[in-house]
C-alpha cells in the first residue's frame, strides 16, 4: 500500500497549506466568489450539504480528489462493496452494505433476507399485540454497537413509534442504570431484547441476568416464562438456550457493532416504526451506498466530506469536530457518531503495522441545539482552538408548532453565519453592551466583544426526519469515515483497543474479593484498598 504521506497529493496539500491554505479568509472568498454557495453545495440522497463556509478552494479541493486518488480509494471502496476482506487484522469482510441492499443485489443476500424476514414479523406480532401478552414496554439490553445505533435511531424516528409501546435502553453495567427501569416496569407487558454477538459481553450479561432474576420472581404471578420475554440477538445460540431464550435472531462475523443496526440488532427500532418503515430506513442507506459507489468522487458526498476532515485534521491540525444537530429527535446522534468514528479511526499504525507519522481520527462530540449555545459555543467562538463545526437541520417539523422550529432554524443559520463573520473590534465598540462594567475602558471591553469569524462549519439539510432520511444520513457518516480511513491507510473496521481495558477488568474482579493486590501498581493497590476498606 501506499502511504498517504508519502504520495505527490500530500506533498502538493502541504505547500499549498502553508501558501493560501494558511491565510484562507472565508469572508474574503464569499466576496471574491458570488456564486461559492453554489460551487460548494451538493444534493445528495435524502441529504443536502452546504460545504461553503469551509476553509477550502478549488485547488484544495483538487488536490484532496488526487490525494484520493493516490490512496486508491474507489479501489477500496470497490472491494468493500464486493465482500472481499477489507479488515485484515481480523481477516472479515465489512459487507454491512449488504444488510440494505435488495434482494439479489450484494453477497450473502438470501440469508440476509431470511433473517430480515423473520425479525420483521416478530416485529409486527408485537407492534399488533399478538404476543402471549400485549407488550407495551421494549427493553435493549446491549452495549457499544448493540446499545448506540438503536438507541440514536427510535428516538430519531419518534414521530412513527407506535403509540402503546415504549422504549428503554439498558447499557451501563452500573446498576443504577436498569434498577430505576426495572421498578417500574410491569413484568408481563415487557418484552426484553437481550443483543449480544456472543452472548458473553460482561455489561450485556450481567444485565440480562438482573433483569431475568427480577422476571423471575414475578412471573409465577401471570403465569410468565422467559422464553415469552426475553428475545435474543445473537450468534451463540447454545448460550441464548442456556439462558431461557428460545427466539433469536443472527447476524454474521462481517457485521462491526458499530455497523450493525441494519441487521437483527435493529429489532427495537422495527418494533418502533413497523416492518414497512424499517424497509425505507434500509432503502434509504441503500440509496445513500448508491451514490457513494456510483458517482464521481468530485461530486461524491461522503467522500468530500472525509476528505476535508483530512484537509482539517493533518494540514489544519484541528483536533475536534462538534456536532449539532438541530433537531431533539437527534439528542444521541453525536454520541452514536463518537462509535463510528473515533472506535474505527482512532488508529495509529497502519494497514502494514507500521506506526503512522500523521494524526487520525478526530474527536467527535456535541449536543443538541441550542441547547449547546447555551453550554460550549462560547468556546466554539472566542476559544483559542478552531474547532470545525457541523450543523444538521430539519426543513420540516413532526409537530404543529410552526413558530418555535422557525426559531430552532434561525438559530441554525445565525450559528453558522457567525462563526464565519466574527465581530471586529471596531463593531463591538460601535455597540451599546448593557450589561457591561460601567467603568471598563471602551477598548477593553471591545476587545472581550469582538470574535475573530473565520471558522468553518458544514450544514447538512434533510426535509424531514424520516426512516429513509435517517438511513441516508447515517450511512453517509459510515461511508465518510471509510474514506478518512482508507486515506490514512488504517484498518476502520477492527478495534482491538477496546480489548485491553476488558481484559484487566477481568483480572481486577476478584480482587475486589480476596483483597489480593500482588503485582499492581502501586496506583491500582492503593484505589483497589481504598474501595475494600
Amino acid at each position: 500500500m501506499t502511504r498517504a504521506d508519502q504520495t505527490p497529493a500530500w506533498a502538493a496539500l502541504g505547500a499549498h497549506y502553508a501558501g493560501a491554505g494558511r491565510a484562507f479568509d472565508l469572508r474574503t472568498a464569499f466576496a471574491r466568489e458570488p456564486r461559492r454557495f453554489d460551487a460548494y453545495s451538493l444534493q445528495a440522497p435524502e441529504v443536502f450539504a452546504d460545504l461553503s463556509k469551509n476553509l477550502l478552494d478549488a485547488t484544495t479541493l483538487r488536490l484532496l480528489l488526487d490525494l484520493a486518488r493516490d490512496c486508491e480509494l474507489e479501489d477500496r471502496r470497490d472491494a468493500m462493496l464486493a465482500g472481499r476482506v477489507v479488515n485484515p487484522t481480523e481477516g472479515r469482510a465489512a459487507l454491512h452494505t449488504a444488510l440494505r441492499a435488495p434482494p439479489g443485489t450484494a453477497p450473502h443476500g438470501d440469508e440476509v433476507q431470511r433473517v430480515l424476514d423473520a425479525m420483521l414479523a416478530f416485529a409486527e406480532e408485537v407492534r399488533d399485540g399478538r404476543t402471549a401478552r400485549p407488550i407495551t414496554d421494549v427493553v435493549n439490553i446491549g452495549i457499544g454497537g448493540s446499545d448506540l445505533g438503536p438507541r440514536m435511531a427510535v428516538q430519531a424516528l419518534d414521530a412513527w413509534r407506535a403509540p402503546q409501546l415504549r422504549f428503554h435502553f439498558v447499557s451501563n453495567v452500573d446498576a443504577h442504570d436498569i434498577a430505576p427501569l426495572l421498578a417500574v416496569l410491569d413484568p408481563a407487558r415487557t418484552l426484553f431484547v437481550v443483543a449480544s454477538k456472543t452472548f458473553t459481553t460482561q455489561e450485556t450479561m450481567t444485565n440480562a441476568a438482573l433483569a431475568r432474576a427480577w422476571f423471575a420472581e414475578r412471573a409465577a404471578v401471570f403465569g410468565g416464562t422467559v422464553a415469552e420475554h426475553f428475545v435474543g440477538v445473537t450468534t451463540n445460540l447454545e448460550a441464548a438456550a442456556a439462558f431461557g431464550i428460545t427466539r433469536t435472531f443472527g447476524f454474521w462475523d462481517w457485521v462491526g457493532g458499530r455497523y450493525s443496526l441494519w441487521s437483527a440488532i435493529g429489532l427495537p427500532i422495527a418494533i418502533a416504526i413497523g416492518a414497512a418503515r424499517f424497509r425505507e430506513f434500509l432503502a434509504g442507506a441503500h440509496a445513500m451506498d448508491r451514490h457513494f459507489a456510483t458517482a464521481p468522487l468530485a461530486a461524491n458526498l461522503p467522500v468530500l466530506l472525509g476528505l476535508v476532515d483530512v484537509w482539517y485534521r493533518n494540514f489544519h491540525g484541528f483536533g475536534s469536530r462538534s456536532v449539532a444537530p438541530y433537531h431533539q429527535g437527534l439528542a444521541r446522534l453525536p454520541a452514536y457518531l463518537q462509535q463510528l468514528e473515533m472506535e474505527s479511526n482512532g488508529k495509529q499504525v497502519d494497514l502494514e503495522g507500521r506506526q503512522l507519522a500523521y494524526g487520525t481520527s478526530p474527536v467527535v462530540w456535541g449536543e443538541p441545539g441550542t441547547n449547546g449555545q447555551h453550554a460550549y459555543f462560547q468556546m466554539l467562538h472566542q476559544g483559542t482552538d478552531v474547532v470545525p463545526v457541523e450543523f444538521i437541520a430539519v426543513k420540516r417539523a413532526a409537530h404543529p408548532h410552526a413558530d418555535s422550529h422557525r426559531k430552532l432554524l434561525a438559530n441554525c443559520l445565525a450559528q453558522s453565519q457567525a462563526l464565519m463573520l466574527g465581530k471586529t473590534s471596531e463593531a463591538a465598540r460601535a455597540e451599546h453592551a448593557p450589561t457591561a462594567a460601567p467603568d471598563l475602558a471602551p477598548e477593553v471591553l471591545a476587545r472581550h466583544r469582538s470574535f475573530p469569524g473565520n471558522r468553518p462549519s458544514t450544514t447538512l439539510l434533510l426535509d424531514e426526519l424520516s426512516p429513509r432520511a435517517l438511513g441516508a444520513l447515517i450511512a453517509l457518516y459510515e461511508h465518510r469515515v471509510f474514506t478518512s480511513g482508507t486515506v490514512w491507510g488504517i484498518d476502520s473496521f477492527d478495534q482491538w483497543g477496546v480489548e485491553l481495558g476488558k481484559a484487566l477488568a477481568n483480572r481486577l474482579l476478584p480482587r475486589f474479593t480476596s483483597g489480593d493486590a500482588s503485582g499492581l501498581d502501586a496506583s491500582t493497590a492503593g484505589l483497589l484498598a481504598r474501595l475494600r476498606a
